[in-house]
């Protein structure tokens, strides 16, 4: 059985090399839907508490609500960079509290301080769904990601691993050394 969430993300990009309207700077509101498979957990009765895919998935992916997403060969990440530092923000400012921590993977990477992320890829639907899947397949059991943005929109069905996690029989997320984060049960 499956539970899932969505989370929205304003974001701003363009599509560097493009010959349509896309290559401008443009923004962006994005629904991403994460489907996740496990079997019901007794006392809870739910696959996966639908606010802690949310929590676990928001932890990273915060990084690219309100930010500024570029491939790092387009030749305005260096000139924001330089208007970032002419202007004191580009290692962060008092008022940048929303913000993951960093990442690097083999498509992207994120600078949380001054709201960026840097993509090999042109950054499309379809894109955003490969970075997703590379920065949460080992945090939960992911079955399907849907990404829509703008009349946009991609999806792919995963097969997710059998894995034995113990899960709370009280709040159903996973223990942590047989300890729940969120409640404080203990395995006996």
């Amino acid at each position: 059985m499956r539970s899932f969430t969505t989370l929205d993300l304003q974001y701003a990009h363009r599509f560097y090399g493009f010959q349509g309207e896309a290559q401008y700077l443009h923004g962006h509101t994005g629904i991403l839907t994460i489907e996740v498979e496990d079997t019901i957990n007794e006392g809870v009765n739910m696959v996966f508490p639908c606010n802690e895919i949310k929590k676990t998935a928001w932890e990273v992916l915060q990084n690219f609500d309100h930010a500024l997403i570029l491939r790092e060969d387009d030749p305005l990440l260096p000139a924001i960079l330089k208007v970032y530092e002419e202007q004191g923000i580009k290692d962060g400012a008092p008022s940048n509290k929303q913000k993951g921590p960093a990442f690097k993977t083999e498509l992207a990477t994120a600078y949380p301080e001054c709201r960026l992320v840097v993509t090999k890829e042109t950054m499309t639907v379809e894109g955003m769904i490969r970075i997703v899947y590379e920065l949460l397949k080992d945090k939960l059991n992911i079955a399907k990601l849907t990404f829509t943005s703008g009349v946009n929109g991609a999806t792919v069905e995963y097969n997710p691993p059998c894995r034995e996690q113990p899960r709370c029989p009280l709040c159903g997320i996973a223990l942590v050394d047989g300890v729940c984060p969120k409640c404080g049960y203990r395995k006996s």
